[in-house]
């Protein structure tokens, strides 16, 4: 990979938007979440992929909560931005809006957190560029990101 030794979130930031179809639907007409999970990963999967400069594989995925239904005719955009890394870890942040074409309203739906490893061609873990943390804004998501990955390790421990 050997490229810059930092990144700032701004370089890796990423988006998708895809208009939501009858087959995205379930039986009440709400998209179904495997649906929206698919664009978070994608859009995640590019961020990740942008900071470490080589391919990243998806290792968990946080809690997702779905705060409002999607449905069919809406445009779902997902906007992805890389919070935190580790030596060869990313986690990437992913906020999620439905919008109605028609009338330009917008509705928060859902935030997820995403943590991929970068890897070789042997698909064995390497390091990845530090995060530049160029405003507040990046050292809260910084600090923030930090603090999930820690909570993940000490649940982790507590299973084992």
């Amino acid at each position: 990979m050997g490229g810059p030794t930092s990144k700032s979130p701004r370089a890796s930031e990423a988006s998708i938007s895809e208009l939501m179809m009858p087959q995205h639907v379930n039986n009440l007409g709400h998209v179904f979440g495997g649906v929206v999970l698919s664009l978070m990963d994608r859009v995640a999967a590019v961020a990740a992929m942008r900071h470490a400069g080589g391919p990243c594989v998806t290792v968990s995925i946080d809690r997702v909560d779905f705060k409002e239904p999607i449905h069919a005719g809406e445009l779902v955009t997902c906007h992805a931005r890389v919070n935190y890394v580790g030596r060869t870890s990313i986690e990437v942040g992913v906020r999620v809006e439905a919008e109605n074409v028609f009338t330009g309203e917008k509705r928060h739906t859902n935030t997820c957190y995403l943590t991929f490893v970068a890897i070789d061609a042997q698909h064995r873990p390497v390091p990845v560029p530090r995060l530049l943390l160029e405003s507040e804004e990046d050292r809260q998501r910084f600090r923030e990101g930090e603090r999930r990955r820690e909570l993940r390790v000490q649940l982790q421990s507590e299973f084992e």
